[in-house]
């Protein structure tokens, strides 16, 4: 860990030493392979059985290169049957692992991918919540040629919030005793309202219901897990990855997590978020960046010269708890660093100041609007309810659309809890927080605050049901799900 390479060297060097090493596919001919799989993990010293997905050379995850299709035979390797999705990509829908759309996959079962990927820092995961929770998620790298011929490291942090308790339990202490942050009661006023028929209200009228609720308490982190993980592991015993002297590092974060919002905090080295959800934003300078669960974040850093350390931290929004890693020079001295901050981290983006200071630079290309619709996001901590136009899951109208439109939908969170929206199968652009209209960042996960409206313009794509889900994987399991159903 305290040998030189050049930077060019660490392009390679940093996946080997990451806790989640990636299988390089350098030239297409056999497909690669994934396995779901259990593995174990130690968290402060207690050994923890969780699932994985496995690549051939034994780590998890995988990087491609410019070029490269995800050509992937995927085996179940575990006792339940499970579905795998590719979060951030693009493939047919037959391929997109849902298990509404698609066949869950059976013990012993393989399935082959073929789909051009995305370039981008993306990732895959169960789409079944108790599976997510119990670490069925890894990331999928797509590198451009741009990333092979930078003068720079990479570096992955994939983070998860995690419990020694089944992920059934956890799900059923959250959905039946309500938030563990907030004492906050159900909004007054929003119990049994039809929010489906609210969505066909005027826009400019909806100020009347946000002023009655603006004197709550927004709702936070609705479970207290046992660790916060950074590539499997808390900071009572990081990973620390070996940098240059004055090297530049990308690093590709993901928030894996289930229900956990996390800042991401550069120290003492000041970062340039250049890509959020893989895809290239004009960047933005700073210390500290968020990210909602499901969305990623690529920041680059300029490392000083001398024998330093640079820990990355995760602070858990509204709560003392920490996770990262520890970027650290040759020669340098790693001291330990404590799990908890010495007060609470602040909510992530409740007036979506970053989301607003983000604009894509290669942004949907100007036309006309052909379908706009007003997509209402509400519930309650007690009873635990989550819905999208007053409708769960089984009782959902979907969203429609034609291939080939030009639609826009405007996210209203009537709730006192954030939702990270996530849309399959699409790439959206973010095009007006409230009725302030700007040409914001290229996304597949657009966050949303409580009490604020998010407005995305999509093409719509292949004609097929596409998912539509909060990315909280509570309020998923609660059934806060609809589909956009695109028709040829």
């Amino acid at each position: 860990m305290t040998h030189a390479l050049s930077r060019r060297g660490f392009l390679a060097a940093s996946a080997a030493l990451s806790g989640t090493a990636f299988l390089p596919a350098w030239a297409q001919g056999a497909p690669l392979t994934l396995r779901a799989t259990t593995r174990t993990i130690d968290i402060d010293g207690r050994a923890a059985t969780v699932f994985g997905l496995i690549n051939g050379a034994g780590g998890s995850g995988l990087i491609l290169n410019p070029g490269e299709r995800f050509l992937v035979d995927l085996s179940n390797d575990l006792d339940v049957e499970t579905i795998i999705h590719w979060h951030g990509q693009l493939p047919p829908n037959a391929q997109d692992g849902v298990p509404n759309t698609n066949a869950m996959l059976a013990l012993g079962e393989t399935r082959s991918y073929d789909f051009a990927p995305l370039v981008g820092t993306h990732w895959m995961h169960a789409h079944v919540p108790t599976h997510e929770m119990r670490l069925l998620a890894a990331p999928l790298i797509v590198r451009s040629a741009a990333d092979l011929t930078a003068d720079r490291q990479e570096v992955v942090m994939f983070l998860h919030d995690f419990s020694f308790r089944s992920a059934e339990e956890v799900l059923a202490e959250i959905t039946g005793s309500g938030s563990q942050g907030s004492d906050t009661a159900p909004a007054a006023g929003m119990q049994g309202m039809d929010m489906g028929n609210m969505a066909g209200m005027d826009h400019s009228k909806m100020g009347d219901m946000a002023g009655m609720m603006a004197g709550m308490a927004m709702d936070l982190n609705d479970f207290n897990f046992d660790a916060y993980l950074a590539n499997d592991r808390t900071l009572s015993d990081p990973e620390v990855v070996a940098v240059e002297n004055g090297g530049r590092v990308r690093l590709r974060i993901v928030n894996a997590s289930a229900a956990t919002t996390f800042w991401i905090d550069t120290g003492a080295l000041n970062g340039r978020l250049v890509a959020v959800d893989g895809h290239a934003v004009q960047p933005l300078n700073g210390r500290r960046f968020g990210a909602a669960m499901a969305q990623r974040l690529d920041i680059e850093l300029d490392l000083p010269a001398g024998a330093t350390v640079f820990p990355i931290l995760a602070l858990r929004e509204g709560a003392r708890e920490r996770t990262g890693i520890i970027l650290a020079a040759p020669g340098a001295v790693v001291a330990r660093l404590e799990g908890l901050g010495d007060t609470p981290h602040p909510a992530f983006d409740t007036d979506l100041a970053q989301e607003s200071a983000l604009h894509a630079v290669t942004p949907l290309a100007s036309r006309a609007v052909d379908r706009a619709e007003m997509v209402m996001l509400s519930g309650s901590m007690q009873p635990y309810v989550w819905e999208i136009n007053g409708k769960t899951w089984g009782n959902h109208q979907p969203i429609t659309a034609t291939s080939g439109q030009r639609v826009e939908l405007m996210f209203h969170n009537m709730s006192m809890m954030a939702h990270p929206m996530h849309l399959h199968g699409h790439v959206f652009q973010v095009v007006a927080i409230g009725n302030q209209r700007f040409a914001g960042a290229m996304r597949d996960t657009v966050y949303v605050p409580p009490m604020a409206s998010v407005t995305i313009a999509i093409d719509a794509g292949e004609a097929a049901r596409w998912m539509l889900h909060c990315h909280h994987m509570a309020h998923l399991a609660s059934g806060m799900m609809t589909e956009f159903a695109v028709s040829a």
